[in-house]
């Protein structure tokens, strides 16, 4: 079967499209053949492999000529197999979840990853769920402690996590200002974002409106130049980096704003989110009542992947990039 790999660090073009061995499920897994699969920008930052540190933290394997890793973390597809103790699905079932390497044609998953897909939900809706609308909810939610009424600013409103924080903010009943560029400002209108403010025109930590929540999802704004503009028990949830700034500053930068919010009642707030079948189905179900649309920026095949990783890289991915693994099937 056909994967996307990675024998050696370094940047997309290390990226090959090859034949690698069918897998065959363990007892609580299920085999799927992929329909859809989705980029994320930990993909690219794991393919670099730098620094060093950054290995180890997520334990990542090393690629060699020998061994291949093979991106993703989204994928949706159909059930082809079942593991003797899986029970929660059976062949023919579509699912989506998540799944470290998850751009081959076919991949096992714990079952306890998946959930079904609804019926209106396409595959490639259902791909662009898991990893993105997984941090925006959790973050939201749980790290944010969102109410209805609520003013949430989202930082980078245009991107994979935050098309998902726009709408599910606003399916919350909370006030949600996004934060983007010029060329993007419809497109956040346009799901639901109450104000948008385009940030070469305005620095929103200059203004004089006040949000209980800031869903830093860019990275390129601190917890300190965010205060004035947080309401006294306001929270500041980081879950973005920025693509020019190296993992050792990004940690310092976390953790010197979560100790320095541990003196006040503003608080700065990071996770990471968890794979959750409530939440997947939750997520699921806002886009069936059509209080959710999936932004996709672009659908690409296989051979298209390395170019759709540069695009990532750089910053200019609108929503969520797709990868269509049905020309792959049909091709193979």
């Amino acid at each position: 079967m056909k994967a996307i790999v990675y024998r050696s660090y370094g940047s997309a073009d290390v990226l090959k499209c090859e034949e690698i061995g069918k897998p065959v499920p363990n007892d609580n897994e299920v085999l799927i053949k992929v329909r859809a699969a989705a980029l994320n920008p930990l993909d690219w930052r794991m393919m670099k492999g730098v620094p060093y540190i950054f290995r180890i933290m997520m334990r990542m394997p090393t690629p060699s000529s020998t061994q291949a890793v093979v991106i993703g973390r989204d994928v949706a597809g159909e059930v082809e197999a079942v593991g003797k103790n899986a029970t929660q699905f059976k062949p023919g079932d579509e699912v989506f979840g998540t799944r470290e390497a998850a751009v081959p044609e076919y991949v096992c998953v714990k079952e306890s990853a998946l959930v079904k897909k609804p019926e209106t939900v396409t595959f490639e809706q259902a791909a662009s769920i898991p990893v993105a609308g997984l941090t925006a909810l959790q973050g939201l939610r749980d790290k944010g402690k969102m109410q209805a009424g609520q003013r949430v600013l989202i930082n980078g409103a245009a991107g994979g996590v935050g098309t998902f924080a726009v709408q599910i903010a606003k399916s919350f009943g909370a006030t949600v200002t996004g934060v983007c560029s010029t060329k993007n400002v419809e497109m956040v209108r346009s799901i639901g974002a109450n104000a948008v403010i385009d940030y070469t025109r305005e620095d929103f930590t200059t203004g004089s409106e006040r949000y209980d929540i800031i869903f830093e999802c860019v990275g390129n704004k601190t917890f300190s130049e965010c205060r004035a503009v947080l309401s006294p028990n306001g929270r500041f949830i980081m879950i973005g980096a920025p693509h020019d700034v190296n993992m050792i500053s990004i940690m310092t930068g976390v953790i010197k704003a979560v100790l320095s919010s541990l003196f006040g009642s503003q608080k700065a707030v990071t996770f990471i989110a968890k794979s959750s079948q409530k939440d997947l189905t939750f997520i699921g179900e806002l886009i069936t009542t059509g209080k959710l649309t999936p932004v996709i920026d672009r659908l690409c095949g296989l051979a298209d992947v390395p170019d759709a990783v540069r695009h990532l890289e750089a910053g200019h991915a609108r929503g969520k990039i797709v990868i269509n693994l049905e020309e792959a099937a049909s091709a193979g």
